[in-house]
Order: structure tokens, then sequence, then C-alpha cells
């Protein structure tokens, strides 16, 4: 059955009514075969008061120029950006995270993470050994697809066509950010402007006091039914209306609306003017990705803000293949790549994290910052390092967790742990325990042995819980 979208269409021009055939795109949300009952909160005493933006540095982000400098080891493998004092005694970042810096109490870095491999995939959100399926798909298995009470989505996926019809498409060459693996369709990300194939695809443009119009246009839904009834669906249209006309009513296209947001909180959260393309040499091939990312990152961020504000259990945030910086004819080196990605990384992140902070959410809300794998100990002849599965950067803020600490030792040389190694399921499972009850989801009827495999596999990170 194919996949419909759920489009809010303000229709000023042409014709006062809302086109049936956008309406009707109500009507697919979180459908994969469930009744309507089955996508609010399926196992909601699991479930535990808080969110996950998970932030996913897509093309392997360099260990030394992040969070790891290494300024005693040698030149051919210390930052080649030079280190900055954070707020932390003793710690150093690369130069070009000094808004971070003077925030480092506010979170904590992990320098013992270790991803397995130097492949470009998306292992980090899809466990290629496990289920093939997003972290946030996961959550939204236990959770159920919607909010209970606001019909929120619990899983999003924000890349930048998100915030800019004018961006590229997110690279899915190396993987796809919208699987849910075997859990269905049912458990995708709701993907907002993207149009890439995922569950959803949201015009968000209705302005809200038109929306009671629109409980009318409900009567046009009945050939939809009827269609939908003989592929056995769904049943029980009134219910399904119901729910089709709380998606409009109860705000959903709020939590996406930035323009409600302070003039003053958008600009600080702005990366847009910190590259302009022109700024961008044309001898990168990647050059269009290093201008969505700065374009975009910023208000992906404030997005993704809003949304676990109002209920979305996991939102991931990635915008281009940008981390990879090989210093070749597609990426940039090292040096001019941290001045193209690291910079717009630490105004966007550092603005979040102060936005979260002014709101008192630092309990409700968990920051989760890593890519792929990490880069190289040595550069590169032209000043680029190369792919490195063997120790990679890892940032995780908020959430209730002990911050403002440094988890794990690397080696001298920065190419693998110094410590234990902190896993991938180790992440896993301390994103998951910060969501649900995993001891409560063990002896839960109905979850899939695979699941609860995948919550068990690792272990919370020490120190942080």
């Amino acid at each position: 059955m194919k996949q419909h979208m759920l489009t809010f269409s303000d229709q000023t021009q042409g014709t006062s009514r809302l086109a049936r055939r956008d309406f009707l795109r109500v009507g697919g949300l979180g459908l994969g075969g469930l009744a309507l009952s089955d996508l609010m909160a399926a196992n909601k005493s699991l479930i535990k008061d808080k969110s996950v933006i998970f932030l996913f540095m897509h093309g392997g982000p360099s260990q030394f120029e992040t969070f790891d400098p290494k300024m005693d080891a040698p030149s051919e493998i210390r930052s080649v950006t030079g280190e900055i004092k954070t707020k932390i005694p003793g710690v150093t970042f690369g130069s070009t995270f000094e808004r971070l810096a003077s925030l480092a109490d506010k979170f904590s870095i992990v320098r013992s993470f270790v991803t397995g491999d130097a492949v470009h995939d998306i292992k980090t959100i899809v466990g290629k050994d496990t289920l093939k399926a997003n972290i946030g798909s996961l959550y939204s298995r236990i959770a159920g697809p919607l909010r209970q009470g606001s019909a929120m989505p619990t899983n999003v996926a924000l890349f930048p066509k998100a915030v800019s019809s004018s961006a590229g498409p997110v690279i899915k060459q190396f993987g796809d950010f919208t699987s849910s693996g075997e859990f269905g369709a049912t458990y995708q990300p709701f993907v907002p402007g993207a149009g890439s194939g995922a569950q959803s695809d949201m015009t968000l443009s209705m302005p809200q006091q038109r929306m009671d119009d629109r409980r009318l246009l409900l009567s046009s839904l009945d050939q939809w039914k009827r269609e939908m009834d003989a592929c056995a669906a769904i049943g029980g249209m009134s219910d399904f209306q119901s729910l089709a006309f709380d998606v409009l009513r109860r705000g959903v296209s709020d939590a996406f609306d930035l323009s409600k947001e302070d003039p003053r909180l958008i600009a600080r959260y702005d990366t847009s003017k910190l590259l302009p393309k022109d700024r961008i040499s044309t001898q990168w091939n990647n050059r269009e990705h290093y201008a969505d990312n700065a374009a975009t990152l910023g208000r992906l961020l404030l997005m993704a803000r809003r949304l676990c504000e109002r209920g979305c259990g996991f939102v991931t945030v990635t915008t281009s293949f940008v981390w990879d910086m090989h210093a070749d004819n597609n990426n940039a080196p090292c040096r001019t790549g941290m001045d193209y990605v690291g910079r717009p990384f630490d105004h966007a992140v550092s603005a979040l994290i102060e936005d979260i902070e002014a709101r008192g959410l630092s309990e409700k809300i968990m920051l989760v910052c890593c890519g792929e794998m990490g880069r190289s100990p040595k550069l590169n002849a032209k000043g680029g390092r190369d792919h490195w599965g063997g120790l990679a950067p890892l940032m995780i803020y908020g959430g209730g967790l002990k911050m403002g600490q440094v988890i794990g030792q690397s080696a001298r040389n920065g190419g693998e742990p110094a410590s234990e190694p902190i896993t991938i399921p180790d992440l896993i499972s301390t994103i998951m325990h910060t969501l649900v009850d995993v001891g409560e989801a063990r002896i839960t009827d109905g979850l899939p042995p695979s699941l609860l495999n995948v919550l068990t596999r690792g272990e919370p990170i020490r120190g942080l819980v």
C-alpha cells in the first residue's frame, strides 16, 4: 500500500478549498496495517518524559580537530587548528569550538568511542548487524508512532529541506536515515519537506485559524475510505476522521513553524551567515553540501528543540556528507573543512544548549553528536585525514545524565582507546535507557525479541548515568 503523507496547505490562490488530494494526505500518518488505537502510545507505561536529538555528523568527524586535539603529539598527528581551553580545567578542544569550549561544563565528551570500522554508512543510527533501523524507530516501536494527547509524531528526521526548499537532497548511497527495518513503514521517521520516499512529507503552511473550516472536508474522505477498506488497511472510519482532524487541530503544524519563535532567538541559532556560498572554493565537489549545512543547521536544531518540547521523543538531524575531510577533489582539508563545517556546528550546537538551559529542559532533552567513524591519526600529504574506525568523537548533553566531564581516554596518537572502549551498542543502550524503562520493557508482552536484543546488547556509558 502506498504511504500517504501529511500536508497542511493554505490554498490562498486559485481556490479557497483545500485540494482533496492534499487533505487525503493526512490519511496515511502512521498507518501500516495497524488499528487507529495502536498508533497512540503503544506502551505508555514504559515511556519516560524525555526526548533525544541525535545530530549525526555525516562523513566522519575528526577527533583531533573537535574534542581531542593531542597538542603534545607530533605535528602530523595533532590538531591542525590548534586548541582552546574549555570551562573544564585541563581539558581543551580544537580551536574552532570557541562557543562550545565556554559551555563544556554543560555536556560530556567521550574520548574512547569506537564505531568499529571505517566504512561510510550510518551504522551509528542503523545497526547493520542488528535491525537496520533508525534508533528513533526502535523508540517508536515501543512508544507508538503518535504521542497520546497531542498526535505529535514520536520519531522525526530533519534534513535541510525541512527548513529550505532550495537545499539539495541528503546523500543516500551510504544508507537510509529513514529506515525502520523489520518494523515496517508505521515506525519510519516522520520527514517534513523531504519528499524522499519516507513515510511523511509535510507542507506546513496552513494558518491555525483556518483549521476549523477543514472539518467540513472530512466528507471527502468517503471515497478514500472505500479504497482503504478494500486493502483491509483500517477499520472504523469515524475514529480515523477524528484522528485526522486532531492532527490538524492540536497544533502539530505549529511545532514546525519557526516563525513562532522570538526573532532574537532565531538570529542566535542562524548559521546561514557563517558561510556564504561565494566563500566556498569551487574546487570542492562537496561545495553544495557545505553551503546547505551552513544555511540550515541552526534552524534544524531550533526545529528539533521545538518538536521535543511538544512531545516528540526522537529527532534525527543531519545535513549532508560534510565531515569527510580527505583533501581531495570532493572534500576540503582539515583546516579549511573545520571553517566550513566546524564553525556552523559550534554556533548551532551552543545555541541549542543555551536555549535548552534557559527553558529549564536540560533534564528532559538529551543531545547526542557523533558520526559513523573518526579520522586517521596521521595527516595525509594534502593536509586531510582519512577514514578511521578505531576511535571517533562523541558528545552527549542533557537527559538528566552527569555532565561536565570527559569519559574515557585515548592513546597518545589519538587512534584507539587507552581505556575501556565505548561501543555503538553502549551508546544505543545509553539513549534507550534515557527514553524508556528498559527493565520493564524486558518483561512486556508484544515487543519483538529482536528489539529487546538491541536494548540489552550494550551497557549505559559508565560515568554518565
